[in-house]
């Protein structure tokens, strides 16, 4: 096993970990909704579809960027590109770059002939490697689009990181200006702040996955592969680091109103995903939730979804909302 492989292994086995789960929470427990007991509606009518990149899916939910590259990665990227194709809704693949070295990634269009695929390659990746990085990792799943994840706090805690961060923007640019595929900007759990947003805007980026802190601490996951316990001193206060999730939304949608925006880090239930949107997100995405069922069997991954559009479906009853678009002005009690 490489060393690629060895330390996606160890993430998977590290997320599936429940103190590698953010202390802090997402914010979502703040924002309640104004409870509608006279919904007039039947719960058969409720419809939470919604249109993503010019495809129908059949609920605002992205399978989130979760593995690739290790021993389980092929078994956990089957049970979840089997499941979105089920389900009419978009997968974002794990970081490509093991998956582009030894061509498993092709694997995944196999079993999801008709879904949305989303790439993945990192920020510091792209810079070191150039556009030529980003085509590949599109053309090998034929990706619907390609997701940059930025994450320089996992790099930091991370043995032998990348440090160097000078250029990305740059790089980020260029790709957004020569794919002929959208390009989606996300973190991997400390957030995007107002100030990135804006400069991601300025070249050319139209969708951001906010991926702020309340679920997976990468920080903690990082920390806790380090054999150095000086390392572990200087990562320990850096566990929670970051911007939580329910903040950023409505700061990042006043910002503009065409920005496309994502919401990940700490969903972990149907209500967090109207919440979402009801701050202004367009789109969700969750991940960890979904690991442990993806080790199951596609079965489990789609009752795993199931559930939570379900949860979905009921919150629009009970704000009287009869699609996504009511929902989105559903009244929330005064803080």
């Amino acid at each position: 096993m490489t060393d690629i492989s060895q330390r996606k292994a160890d993430h998977l086995q590290l997320a599936l970990q429940g103190q590698h789960q953010s202390a802090t929470s997402a914010g979502f427990d703040g924002i309640r909704f104004e409870h509608n007991c006279l919904p007039e509606l039947q719960l058969a009518d409720v419809d939470c579809s919604t249109v993503f990149l010019d495809y129908y899916c059949s609920a605002p939910i992205i399978i989130g960027a979760m593995t690739g590259g290790c021993e389980y990665g092929e078994t956990i990227n089957r049970h979840l590109a089997e499941a979105a194709e089920a389900l009419n809704i978009p997968m974002a693949l794990g970081s490509q770059r093991a998956a582009l070295m030894d061509g498993s990634a092709q694997n995944v269009r196999h079993w999801a002939p008709k879904a949305l695929l989303l790439g993945n390659i990192g920020g510091t990746q792209l810079q070191q490697q150039g556009v030529d990085l980003a085509k590949q990792a599109v053309d090998s799943v034929q990706a619907n689009a390609i997701i940059i994840h930025l994450n320089p706090l996992q790099e930091l805690v991370q043995p032998n990181g990348d440090r160097d961060w000078r250029g990305v923007l740059n790089a980020i640019e260029q790709c957004s200006a020569s794919l002929n595929v959208p390009v989606i900007v996300k973190e991997v759990g400390s957030g995007i702040g107002p100030s990135v947003a804006q400069r991601l805007i300025d070249v050319g980026v139209s969708w951001i996955e906010v991926a702020g802190r309340g679920g997976t601490s990468w920080a903690s996951i990082e920390s806790a592969r380090i054999e150095d316990t000086l390392e572990q001193q200087i990562a320990a206060p850096f566990v929670d680091w970051g911007m939580d999730t329910a903040a950023l939304i409505p700061h990042l949608r006043r910002q503009s109103d065409q920005l496309g925006l994502i919401a990940s880090g700490g969903l972990r239930n149907g209500i967090d995903i109207a919440r979402s949107l009801r701050l202004g997100a367009n789109m969700t995405a969750i991940a960890q939730p979904f690991l442990q069922p993806a080790l199951v069997s596609t079965a489990a991954v789609i009752d795993h979804i199931t559930v939570f559009r379900e949860q979905l479906r009921w919150t629009l009853f009970l704000t009287g909302s009869k699609n996504l678009k009511e929902l989105r002005s559903a009244p929330l009690l005064p803080a």
